[in-house]
């Protein structure tokens, strides 16, 4: 009985890993990197990425993190690649919650899946990346606006 379960389990994983197989590489194609560095090694232009990393001192990174032109990057993390600059080695990425897109080395991108710091394979339905193929128009509707209700006060 024991030797069935343990034969049946192995099978369960067994899918459940080609499926996940299957599933990142849909997202690899799709672009999807997860990063696999820790540090402020992402920013808005690729003149700014080789300045934090040729020059890696406490000093560059605080200045450079405090004027808002380095962003953290945690291992773990997915993004979307938009553009690679193949000659100097580096990607155009989108970030979760980061509105602009930012430039990093591409060999601090990892094509296959990385845990984060919760032990979690992050994905694009976990992490605020949207496809914006999928985004719609949202319409709004039109609600009466009634200014002549008073706003309670409390009581004295």
């Amino acid at each position: 009985m024991k030797f069935r379960l343990l034969v049946l389990s192995v099978i369960a994983f067994g899918l459940t890993s080609a499926a996940w197989a299957q599933d990142f590489k849909a997202l690899r194609a799709q672009g999807y990197r997860w990063v696999t560095v820790n540090g402020p090694f992402a920013c808005a232009t690729e003149q700014e990425v080789r300045q934090i990393t040729s020059d890696p001192t406490d000093s560059t990174e605080l200045q450079m993190v405090e004027d808002g032109g380095a962003y953290y990057l945690i291992p773990g993390t997915l993004v979307q690649v938009v553009q690679d600059d193949q000659v100097n080695g580096m990607s155009k990425i989108l970030v979760g919650g980061i509105v602009k897109p930012l430039w990093t080395y591409t060999r601090f991108l990892s094509a296959t899946p990385v845990q984060d710091t919760y032990g979690i394979i992050e994905t694009p339905q976990n992490t605020g990346l949207i496809d914006t193929g999928d985004i719609g128009e949202v319409e709004i509707p039109d609600a009466p606006v009634n200014n002549t209700t008073p706003i309670p006060r409390a009581p004295r």
